[in-house]
């Protein structure tokens, strides 16, 4: 088949690498509240300051430098502060670096689209795989003013990433543009500056195994305890011994509490993050620690139960369980979300559609879920897309990487295997070859139910194509081929269906009984002329 790109091989996704659960700080008094505020204030400066250095260091960085700076804020924190510090402030900057290859990558493409556009013909028509030229003279003098503004800034961005140069925002650069549009935020400017103030805040400290209760910056104990280690300038608010201040509330974490008790008692790393909600006025605290990673599961073995294939969508997830053989069995399933509101809410509804995926799967008794190896960050540009508003909207707006990261770490806790698979021609070909098919006058089948089929038969291996029915010789079953998918080994996997006696051939059953009795032969020719026929007592009904 020309033209058609290869399709990757399916793959078992790893699990996750580390776990993170929150509790709220509760129990909290006014002088609890206003220690934290200090601290965390004390220790942004701390950070914002590290971080321009960090900037300023550009390529030139090293561990020599890396430790001078921990060193000139060691004096004013302490040694643990400082080192949780630095190593935020290098994390933050390979982030930005990250961001910034992504960027030059967005502009590439729209550099390559526009200038390809440029090039043919006023109105030329477009096919599936490239777009065609602008539809009026006036456009393409457009694009091409805007062809000269990407390769300017291309140019900008790629001789900064040479110089080691990165723009970041301390809080958030989305924080900040807010600022000027705060009658469309709903906030006032004293709102906006807490937020600000709150979101420069920093107060993390890494763990350390060996350590009691796995972390000598913040501590908490099994009982639930909080304290805290003061930096230098702030030891004169100290509650307890060794410049430590102990909270008057208690926390718990209702997820993992077991898990990470167990990780405490036993001394072992545990980082802790405390931030405070403006919206809300509460406070949490965050704690995250590392796991082995384990082993992943052979593909045949993930598979030894059947797959449910995911497709997924805007909206919802639909999917769709296979057997061993690539059949769909029952009916499809839909696991619908709504991506409206905040975050939180948005995150949440990500999470409950999942959960009722991941509730589904363990009923069936299948160990395996393909999903899509989704990634629109090509797709995404304004120069492809550029009159299709909508569709760009909708590409943008499909949480893949979000709903991957969920699915992976949900799955891990209830034993299932993750596959991702080529998303390369599913959505096509599935509802090409199955939706049809499997359309009755009880089952509307849509198409991203036939991609979710597609998702997973490419997962086991299969083809797509569903086997095709021969021309029937009229409409009884005398032609007998079957299109249902077999196992090689399969005996009588290619032979026409063995003829079951029944009513559905109008045949007499073999345990049949005659409810009548004839001492006439069964043929006419044999008959004579002076038959009698003679009724049984009673008759054999059923």
């Amino acid at each position: 088949m020309g033209g058609l790109r290869e399709v990757a091989a399916p793959f078992v996704v790893t699990g996750p690498s580390g776990v993170a659960v929150r509790t709220r700080l509760k129990g909290l008094t006014a002088g609890d509240e206003e220690v934290l505020r200090l601290v965390g204030a004390h220790l942004g400066s701390l950070a914002s300051r590290d971080l321009k250095a960090r900037c300023t260091d550009g390529l030139e960085h090293s561990a020599e430098s890396w430790a001078a700076r921990k060193r000139g804020l060691t004096g004013v924190s302490s040694s643990r502060w400082a080192g949780s510090v630095t190593k935020a402030t290098h994390d933050q900057w390979a982030l930005a670096r990250r961001g910034q290859a992504a960027h030059i990558q967005g502009l590439e493409a729209g550099v390559k689209t526009v200038r390809h556009r440029l090039s043919l013909p006023v109105g030329a028509k477009g096919t599936k795989r490239a777009a065609g030229g602008y539809r009026s003279r006036r456009e393409w003098h457009a694009k091409a003013r805007r062809l000269r503004v990407l390769e300017d800034r291309l140019g900008r961005v790629r001789a900064e990433r040479d110089a080691g140069r990165v723009r970041v925002v301390r809080g958030g650069r989305r924080l900040a543009r807010t600022r000027h549009h705060l009658a469309d935020a709903g906030l006032t400017a004293a709102q906006w500056r807490q937020r600000w103030e709150a979101g420069r805040w920093f107060f993390q400290a890494d763990g350390e195994s060996g350590k009691r209760f796995g972390n000598e910056t913040i501590r908490i104990t099994p009982e639930g305890e909080v304290s805290i280690k003061l930096p230098a300038p702030l030891t004169h608010l100290a509650n307890a011994a060794h410049g430590r201040y102990a909270l008057a509330g208690r926390v718990r974490f209702a997820h993992r509490g077991t898990e990470w008790a167990d990780r405490v008692a036993a001394h072992r790393a545990v980082a802790y993050r405390i931030h405070h909600d403006t919206g809300r006025d509460r406070w949490y605290v965050t704690a995250s620690w590392q796991i082995p990673p384990v082993q992943a599961v052979p593909l045949e073995a993930a598979l030894a139960h059947g797959v449910i294939g995911v497709d997924t969508n805007a909206d919802h997830l639909a999917a769709w369980r296979l057997d061993t053989h690539g059949n769909p069995c029952g009916d499809p399933r839909r696991f619908f979300y709504t991506l409206t509101g905040s975050a939180p809410h948005r995150d949440a509804q990500v999470r409950h559609a999942l959960t009722r995926l991941l509730h589904w799967a363990r009923s069936c008794g299948v160990k395996a879920i393909a999903v899509e190896d989704l990634d629109f960050q090509a797709e995404k540009i304004r120069e492809k897309h550029g009159r299709r508003r909508r569709f760009r909207q909708l590409i943008s707006g499909m949480p893949t990487g979000r709903l991957r990261a969920r699915l992976t770490s949900m799955a891990d806790r209830t034993g299932m295997t993750i596959i991702a698979v080529d998303p390369a021609y599913t959505s096509k070909w599935g509802a090409q070859h199955w939706q049809k098919p499997l359309t009755s006058p009880t089952r509307k089948m849509s198409r991203h139910d036939a991609a979710s089929i597609a998702i997973g038969r490419r997962a086991q291996g299969h083809p797509i194509r569903r086997r095709t029915t021969p021309p029937p010789h009229d409409q009884s079953d005398r032609a007998g081929h079957r299109t249902v998918q077999a196992g090689p080994g399969a005996l009588g996997r290619e032979e026409t269906r063995p003829r079951i006696p029944g009513p559905r051939t109008r045949c007499v059953p073999p345990d049949a009984e005659r409810t009548r009795a004839t001492r006439a032969p069964n043929t006419v020719r044999g008959a004579r002329s002076d038959q009698e026929w003679v009724q049984d007592s009673l008759l054999l009904t059923e």
